[in-house]
């Protein structure tokens, strides 16, 4: 193999430098305006998505244009593969020899953050279990990186593995970090195994769950230290596993999330994987569709935030009496109000994915066309709350009081980009003529 090796070009060899770092992912390595894959990667990418299979130097080799590469990652990693993007860190143009390249990201069914990758209606999460020692009590980590929402739970008692089969139907994670202790599970390791057949497991080591560094939790919230977690070792080394594995996909500090969300036991109604597909509660026994379950019934929503909202709550249905009756003052109010629940379906009518388009602004990922429809978003925010405070109920008063208006936003976005952005930075035209003077004379 040595001897073949060194018959390679010189970029061959780095690839497979890159390769070996990376060996359980496809490799994508940018060659100009493709991302190519060689050798078994090539052959097993040109099987699953059907492309032509050639060859380099004699070697397999097959490729996808990298401005359309979010479609072929998406049907690979809806297959349950997971893909290293290598780009060219210098310019191919001035180079006089190789050209440098490197791993930029790495891209799995639970850390996509493109609007092409995702399911708008439907979280995408990614869990964590982690029991202790002697398996009588385990923390649960839920995330979504796409939104940026977090919710824990600390589960113990003689019906552990019940409890955590019972969340993690309730969540329906794409991917689950897991320690060697959890294999010892085995009710919940045969039910991930039979039930949740398309979830990427991913075995980290127990350095992974080091929490030395509050940090690497705390920085993730503007709360800073006070998340109700300080008595919750096992939650705690299951978040900085979270944090530690988001940080090497991304190949970046993690950025902030929104909320960390302390769930207890009794908070919502226990409805075990069997229950939920008796009562059809997001889709159909027979289809699998969401046509014909109670979701499809009640859903009048207008946003794709307030989509994955109904779904959330129907899969968690309260059981503590206030906030029901809270909840249900609310209906109440909007119902008796039919001008002002129109107004309020009117002014979030134009409302665009604002969670998952700050996830994207927030990792550099977002297009000129993202900008814009945050802009517009954001433009639209006055006029919703003008139409919430109209109608009295406190739920919706305490709901309004926690929207930023975010006026320096829109007011920035509407001097700044053009009303009809391209597609992608490169395509240019994206900043108006007289906004910076300097982007004016380029």
């Amino acid at each position: 193999m040595a001897q073949e090796t060194e018959k390679l070009s010189p970029m061959l060899k780095q690839y497979l430098d890159i390769k070996k770092k990376y060996s359980d992912y496809i490799l994508f390595f940018r060659l100009g305006d493709f991302y190519e894959m060689f050798f078994e990667d090539a052959e097993n990418v040109s099987r699953e998505l059907e492309l032509a299979l050639t060859s380099r130097a004699g070697s397999p080799m097959c490729g996808v244009p990298y401005h359309s590469c979010e479609i072929y990652i998406k049907k690979l990693i809806d297959k349950g593969y997971k893909v290293a993007i290598c780009e060219q860190l210098t310019d191919p143009a001035a180079s006089k020899g190789l050209v440098e390249r490197d791993v930029i990201r790495l891209v799995t069914a639970g850390t996509v953050i493109e609007a092409s990758m995702l399911n708008e209606d439907s979280n995408n999460y990614i869990a964590c279990v982690f029991p202790d020692d002697n398996g009588t009590s385990a923390a649960l980590v839920f995330a979504d990186i796409s939104t940026g929402e977090v919710h824990v739970f600390l589960k113990s008692g003689k019906d552990l593995e019940q409890d955590v089969i019972s969340e993690l139907s309730r969540f329906s994670p794409v991917e689950l970090l897991i320690n060697s202790r959890f294999l010892d599970m085995k009710e919940v390791h045969g039910f991930v195994h039979e039930r949740l057949k398309r979830c990427l497991c991913e075995l980290l080591d127990d350095s992974s769950f080091d929490d030395s560094d509050m940090s690497m939790i705390t920085d993730q919230f503007e709360s800073g230290a006070d998340l109700g977690i300080s008595d919750m070792p096992l939650v705690k080394k299951a978040l900085c596993a979270m944090f530690r594995y988001f940080g090497e996909t991304q190949k970046a500090t993690v950025k902030r999330f929104v909320s960390l969300t302390v769930h207890s036991d009794g908070e919502f109604m226990g409805l075990n994987l069997t229950t939920r597909r008796n009562l059809e509660l997001t889709e159909t026994m027979r289809t699998k569709e969401k046509r014909g379950s109670l979701l499809w019934v009640l859903d009048r929503t207008v946003t794709a935030m307030g989509r994955r909202k109904l779904k959330t709550w129907l899969e968690q249905p309260l059981i503590d009496p206030s906030r029901i009756l809270k909840r249900l003052d609310a209906v109440e109010a909007l119902t008796k109000d039919a001008a002002g629940l129109y107004d309020i379906c009117d002014a979030l009518n134009g409302i665009y994915d604002l969670e998952r388009l700050m996830t994207r602004v927030m990792y550099k990922s977002a297009s000129p066309r993202d900008i814009y429809s945050l802009g517009q978003t954001c433009a639209r925010l006055p006029g919703l709350k003008r139409c919430i405070s109209a109608v009295k109920s406190p739920l919706l008063e305490k709901l309004n009081s926690g929207i930023d208006e975010l006026n320096d936003v829109s007011s920035l976005v509407e001097n700044a980009i053009v009303d009809d952005p391209p597609l992608t930075m490169k395509d240019g035209g994206v900043i108006k003529d007289g906004f910076n003077e300097e982007i004016d004379r380029l």
